[in-house]
């Protein structure tokens, strides 16, 4: 008889509805980016400093890089837990992603608020 390793993690369907709500939202706004791409009267930097000079395309931009992050992080964390078996390795590329992630996000704050 097999015994179920029972890890205490409980991931699983909550994070694979996150990930699955976080893909919905980035199509979603991928689609309705590329739309108001398309309206610019010109692709120029003036046309898209204009674009994101709207605090809701900065917002809803925002948005897409915090779904981008979690929706990675899920992603690369499930693969290292599934074939990096060293405790050690993998505790050290979880935080290795983890603060790479973060560092994303910091990145796209200062991109689109300009800090």
């Amino acid at each position: 008889m097999v015994k179920p390793i029972v890890v205490g993690a409980h991931y699983g369907l909550k994070d694979w509805i996150v990930q699955r709500a976080t893909a919905i939202y980035m199509a979603l706004f991928s689609l309705v980016f590329a739309f108001c791409l398309l309206g610019l009267p010109e692709f120029s930097f003036s046309a898209w400093t204009e674009l994101f000079s709207a605090a809701c395309v900065r917002f809803f931009g925002f948005l897409f890089v915090l779904s981008l992050c979690y929706h990675a992080w899920i992603g690369v964390r499930d693969i290292w837990m599934d074939y990096v078996k060293p405790v050690g390795v993998r505790l050290a590329l979880h935080l290795i992603t983890f603060f790479l992630l973060a560092g994303y996000a910091g990145w796209a704050i200062r991109i689109l608020w300009r800090l």
